[in-house]
């Protein structure tokens, strides 16, 4: 399979003209292309990101692995995150997990984000942890 430019989104982080291989639903970067866009890293342990390993099972390591490259497809799939890609626009997007979104929502915080007020200084939910904030929303749809 010929290598191609992606646009990967991993959390908040967007990292456009990865190389990579798409085969089918499978999408395959080089080891340190990986590690940037994600912060996993592939040791003979499994993946690992700090000291959080995941097994890959010895029977399916070709689904996972192979010749310098790593299937983050795969790697979703074991983490329970959703991935979708935009063939079009060559772009794909790994979601968070159904696992960490249930305790997300489970804890009643709210997830920091800054905006700008009318003056333009920007403010963080953070700022204002402990103190009652009223958040009022618009969408045009």
């Amino acid at each position: 399979m010929a290598e191609i430019s992606i646009n990967l989104i991993y959390g908040d982080r967007v990292v456009p003209g990865l190389a990579a291989e798409v085969r089918g639903a499978q999408l395959w970067l080089r080891g340190e292309d990986l590690e940037r866009a994600t912060g996993w890293t592939f040791k003979p342990e499994g993946f690992c990101k700090g000291a959080v390993c995941i097994p890959v099972p010895p029977a399916r390591a070709a689904e996972f692995a192979h010749g310098g490259r790593y299937n983050l497809a795969a790697l979703a799939g074991i983490l329970g995150q959703p991935i979708v890609a935009d063939e079009e626009h060559r772009t794909w997007c790994v979601g968070e997990a159904a696992a960490e979104r249930a305790r997300t929502l489970r804890s009643l915080e709210a997830p920091d984000f800054s905006l700008p007020d009318v003056a333009g200084r920007m403010h963080s939910l953070s700022e204002y942890r402990g103190k009652k904030v009223l958040l009022v929303s618009w969408a045009s749809w």
